[in-house]
């Protein structure tokens, strides 16, 4: 009774599909025709086998809708066409079957277990399309971020890559290649995240296990409110806008000034600028070479008892803040003017000519910005 009814069930949800699906109604002509006319007539040879054999397996004509769930992607659509389209066929099905069934003497019990068996059915096949369609969709996410990982690698390099290798590399990436850039360095596991919350015109991967996001026009209009935003309350530093033809230098800062601030030599804040805190990055990123200048510039003071060690790390730094004046000295360090002149006076027995040297005074700043915990003021 079944195969009798075939052909012209074919013809008649091949044809409904063109009038009620507007995605399905040009010509069925070419590869999308004989798409349309693969997929309905597998689906009901596929089914009277399932009615001949229950027990059967449908693994092998799973192809057919995987395929047609990875076309639908490539056509640039979502599934929903496509889901229209079996339901057509569905409902077509199921009245011509159950005509045909009424006509063979067929009570209501088989006629209502035809019914459930072919909406069964439809449902297989939209889960294999939605297969189909998963399976595309996470291979095109993994070629893009492929593509993105190579342009970003390009964009770090040192030397700076070639104008024409980046121009080829940002157009298989599809993206347009801007006039200033900077790099937002983040942990590797914030990285998809962040990313998730910026604009498409971002573009990231890991380097190095740390996460890297290349963001042009870091300056534009409402750029920065969206780092902010995208940051949220996870951690990311700013390196400084360049070209983007050089962006390892803005990369190097970025990743250094995230070492810092996870050291917690760098204030605590969600996104930091590193052009904000050069000083301080170029210390963290000498603290050894610093450390031994710390213990020889500060020596003299090393047979001072702790509290008096505390009031003459402080006057040396009222010192090298106020150049000298004993006047602001005794303000900033909130003390009677003849004790910051005591006070000087016992700095100049221990330092000698250090005070007055520039290249001393500079190695005597550089030793307290290198202490993260200055010891306050013994009054």
């Amino acid at each position: 009774m079944v195969e009798s009814q075939l052909p012209g069930i074919s013809d008649e949800i091949v044809e409904t599909i063109g009038d009620q699906v507007p995605e399905y109604s040009r010509p069925l002509e070419g590869s999308f025709g004989r798409g349309v006319y693969r997929g309905v007539g597998a689906a009901l040879g596929q089914f009277v086998a399932l009615i001949r054999n229950p027990e059967a397996t449908r693994e092998a004509g799973r192809s057919v809708y995987v395929e047609l769930g990875r076309g639908e992607l490539r056509q640039g659509r979502t599934l929903d066409a496509l889901q229209s389209a079996y339901r057509v066929g569905a409902r077509i099905a199921w009245r011509r079957l159950a005509a045909a069934g009424v006509r063979a003497g067929l009570d209501q019990s088989t006629l209502n277990l035809l019914a459930e068996s072919i909406f069964a059915f439809i449902d297989e096949l939209s889960s294999d399309s939605v297969d189909g369609y998963a399976a595309a969709l996470s291979e095109r996410q993994g070629e893009r971020l492929h593509r993105h990982r190579q342009l970003v690698s390009a964009l770090l390099k040192s030397p700076a890559a070639s104008g024409e290798e980046l121009r080829d590399l940002a157009r298989a990436a599809d993206w347009r290649i801007p006039a200033t850039a900077a790099v937002l360095a983040c942990h590797q596991k914030d990285l998809a995240e962040i990313t998730r919350r910026l604009p498409v015109d971002v573009i990231s991967a890991t380097v190095e296990s740390t996460g890297c996001i290349v963001v042009p026009d870091p300056a534009g209009p409402g750029r920065p409110r969206q780092l902010e935003t995208a940051v949220g309350d996870l951690s990311a530093t700013l390196g400084p806008e360049s070209d983007p033809a050089s962006l390892e230098q803005s990369w190097r800062i970025a990743r250094l000034a995230l070492g810092a601030a996870d050291s917690g030599s760098l204030e605590d804040s969600r996104l930091l600028s590193s052009d904000r805190h050069l000083v301080d990055l170029a210390i963290y990123n000498s603290r050894e070479l610093i450390g031994r200048i710390q213990n020889r510039e500060l020596a003299p003071m090393n047979e001072l008892t702790p509290k008096a060690r505390a009031r003459m790390t402080d006057t040396v730094r009222a010192y090298i803040d106020q150049r000298g004046n004993a006047a602001e000295m005794a303000r900033a360090l909130q003390i009677h003017p003849q004790t910051a002149r005591y006070r000087l006076t016992r700095l100049r027995e221990l330092f000698g000519d250090r005070l007055d040297d520039p290249d001393g005074r500079l190695a005597l700043e550089l030793s307290l910005r290198l202490d993260d915990s200055p010891a306050e003021a013994a009054l």
